[in-house]
C-alpha cells in the first residue's frame, strides 16, 4: 500500500481503529494488561516516501533488551493522555521535540502479557529531526519504508513456548532487522485499519 502524507492523514481521519489482532488467540491478555502505557508510531515524511522510525534497545536493559521497538513507555500518574505519554517518552528516549510531531490518530490498545495496556499514537514527522538518543536505553535509531510494513505479505506468524504454552506473534524482517512481538502486532493493526 503506497501512501503519501496526505493520503495517510485522510485514511486515519476516516477509519475507526480495528480491534487489535495478535499472533495468537489473545487469551489471558485482558486480565494481565492493567498498566497504562503509550508508544509513538513515528512516520517520517521523506520526498521519496514515508518511513517508520524505530529504536533498537540497548542490551543492558532489564526488559526487552536488544529488541526493536517504538519510542514509548509507562504512563505517569499525572500524564493527561496517551498522546502526552507517547510524546514525553519519545522526547526522553530519542530527543524528539514534541513540536516536530503532528499527532494523527490512536490505534486500538495493544494488550501485552507483561502487564501493559499500550495505546499506539500515530504521529507524522517532517525532517530535519535532530534526534539525540538516550544511550542508556537506545542503541540505535533506524527507519523502514511504511509501504513494506503495511504489506500483508511481510507479516509472518511464528510461535514459541512460554511458561508451558505455545504463544504466537507476528514477525517482519527487513534486511538485517527483525521486528517482532508487540511492535510487529501494532503494525499489523495499523495495516488492517488503513486497508479498511
Amino acid at each position: 500500500m503506497m501512501l503519501d502524507a496526505a493520503g495517510l492523514k485522510e485514511r486515519l481521519a476516516h477509519t475507526r481503529p480495528a480491534p487489535s489482532v495478535y499472533g495468537d488467540d489473545g487469551a489471558g491478555r485482558e486480565a494481565a494488561a492493567l498498566i497504562p502505557a503509550a508508544v509513538l508510531v513515528p512516520i517520517v515524511v521523506h520526498p521519496e516516501g514515508l518511513t517508520v522510525l524505530f529504536t533498537q534497545r540497548t542490551q543492558n536493559l532489564k526488559s526487552h533488551s536488544g529488541q526493536v521497538s517504538f519510542p514509548g513507555g509507562r504512563a505517569e500518574p499525572d500524564d493527561p493522555s496517551p498522546e502526552f505519554t507517547a510524546l514525553r517518552e519519545a522526547e526522553e528516549e530519542i530527543g524528539l521535540a514534541r513540536a516536530k510531531v503532528e499527532v494523527l490518530a490512536r490505534l486500538s490498545d495493544y494488550l501485552v502479557r507483561t502487564g501493559f495496556r499500550v495505546t499506539p499514537v500515530v504521529g507524522l514527522l517532517t525532517p530535519p529531526l535532530a534526534l539525540v538518543p538516550d544511550s542508556r536505553e537506545v542503541a540505535e535509531v533506524f527507519e523502514v519504508p511504511l509501504a513494506f510494513l503495511l504489506d500483508p505479505r511481510n507479516h509472518r506468524r511464528e510461535t514459541r513456548e512460554l511458561n508451558g504454552r505455545t504463544v504466537g506473534f507476528y514477525v517482519m524482517s527487513y534486511g538485517n532487522r527483525t521486528i517482532w512481538g508487540a511492535t510487529a502486532g501494532m503494525l499489523v493493526n495499523l495495516s488492517r485499519q488503513l486497508a479498511g
